[in-house]
């Protein structure tokens, strides 16, 4: 019988806990803006369709609203993570969270739809609870670079994790602050989704503190040209130049996007952004901020109810998630993927069906229970797949086509509901999800991993058998 000794070091290792605490002090301030941002994000995602409606603005206008922010968060991911490797990423996050603080300030104090929108495009809001701004890519680009391949799946688990627990108390605290503030006197329930969107601007500024603390690790390195005794490329240890002049160097390399990717990952990479966009569209049609305002619309529960329905599905699925990380070592990455998603996708084609909100709250809890499990073994596989000094840019590419897929969601939902055929837009994005759940699985079973990263000493077949043990086999399906 295995020692206690013996089992909690199992624990610690199956949680993916050393696998963190091995990274360093700089994955955990990462995993913390992203908990923070999330928080923001959840709090916004339950108020925000419910703010506009709250100001008179038809369904319709609402989804435009959404529509066009989304449109912002493509531009500005589309210039941020451009240049996020020649300025530095610390100094692009930390423009990111500037702007940040800056759209919840005006959030807070406007209530032009005018302004709020021209704040939501310029800035960055979460007009759908996702996040689908220029954060993501980077942060997971960051991540690659301070992970190994063995250690990398289990650290993205961590960093997904706690952004579901940060979703879960934004949503949880927003609420109970709508509820407890419109019963107060001379508060009334705008006033209480205004003081919400103060929240959010907090938020921004805990992540520009945090961006700030991060260290010249998170920055790109230089691969160095000559090859190990055991014929493998090696990278410097941590590059000691400023990241102007890391950039520098770079920059006079590369050009465009799509210039910094090889024909290799570009064909690989194809396949996979053409999936992702069709999971996207559906993404856009029924998100958070639109689910929420379905349900209240549906079954007009208390705005705490809406929240402790929506926190207790974050919740579930931050506990989820931490399984995906073992999951992902014995069955596969891709495997881990779909099979997660499958129900969650069918969660969302039922959705509409019950006619109780204990059905309706049961298949929302199913929903988004398990989305999250397939989002740090999707970062896995694209870091997996390209070349190091290709990430940020494959990153970069797949957060703006896929809030490009999802742009046209949300005013596509806001026809549907405006001409009472809400119901609709779950249903083809049920179906949708499936469709991607389906092309993912047969395109991507058999896709070889770590081709662009410096194997493991080999010693035998006992090391291979190690390499598929901890998921580094050369093949997915090993």
């Amino acid at each position: 019988m295995p020692s206690p000794l013996t089992l909690g070091r199992r624990a610690l290792h199956e949680s993916g806990l050393l696998s963190l605490h091995t990274t360093g002090p700089d994955a955990y301030l990462i995993i913390l803006s992203r908990s923070c941002r999330m928080f923001a994000y959840g709090a916004s995602a339950l108020v925000l369709a419910l703010f506009f409606s709250e100001l008179g603005i038809p369904d319709d206008r609402i989804g435009v609203f959404m529509t066009l922010t989304l449109l912002g968060d493509v531009v500005l991911s589309l210039v941020l993570t451009q240049v996020a490797d020649r300025v530095g990423r610390r100094r692009t996050l930390l423009f990111g969270s500037v702007l940040m603080v800056l759209s919840g300030v005006v959030f807070a104090l406007c209530e032009s739809y005018w302004a709020l929108l021209g704040a939501a495009v310029v800035g960055v809001i979460s007009a759908t609870g996702g996040d689908f701004g220029p954060f993501r890519a980077i942060e997971e680009s960051v991540v690659a670079e301070l992970t190994v391949p063995e250690t990398r799946a289990d650290v993205l688990v961590w960093y997904v994790t706690m952004a579901s627990m940060g979703s879960s108390l934004g949503t949880e605290l927003a609420g109970r602050m709508v509820e407890g503030l419109r019963g107060r006197e001379g508060w009334t329930l705008l006033d209480a989704y205004h003081a919400c969107f103060w929240l959010y601007a907090v938020m921004g500024v805990v992540n520009i503190v945090v961006n700030l603390l991060l260290s010249e690790r998170c920055e790109l390195r230089k691969v160095v040209k000559e090859e190990g005794e055991e014929g493998q490329a090696l990278l410097e240890p941590a590059d000691t130049r400023r990241p102007e002049d890391q950039a520098d160097e770079v920059a006079e390399k590369k050009g465009t996007w799509f210039a910094q990717i090889s024909r290799e990952t570009l064909s690989v990479m194809a396949v996979l952004w053409f999936l992702l966009s069709v999971d996207s569209v559906a993404d856009g049609m029924v998100s958070m901020a639109l689910t929420t305002y379905y349900i209240d619309q549906k079954f007009h529960p208390a705005k705490s109810t809406l929240g402790d329905f929506l926190s207790a599905s974050y919740f579930l699925s931050s506990l989820s998630t931490i399984f995906s990380g073992p999951l992902a070592r014995y069955i596969g990455l891709v495997n881990t993927m779909v099979f997660t998603h499958i129900p969650s996708s069918a969660a969302v084609l039922l959705f509409p069906f019950p006619q109780s909100l204990a059905g309706t709250f049961g298949l929302l809890l199913l929903r988004v229970g398990l989305n999250n499990m397939d989002q740090a073994p999707r970062a896995a596989l694209i870091a997996a797949v390209v070349r190091p000094e290709e990430r940020t840019a494959v990153m970069g590419i797949t957060v703006l086509l896929r809030t490009l897929a999802s742009v046209t969601g949300p005013s596509e939902t806001g026809f549907l509901a405006a001409n009472d055929k809400f119901w609709v837009a779950f249903v083809a994005a049920g179906a949708l999800r499936l469709a991607y759940d389906l092309g993912l699985f047969t395109m991507f079973i058999n896709i070889k991993l770590h081709k662009h990263e410096p194997a493991p000493v080999s010693s035998g077949d006992s090391d291979a058998e190690a390499d598929e043990e901890n998921g580094i086999g050369r093949r997915e399906n090993a």
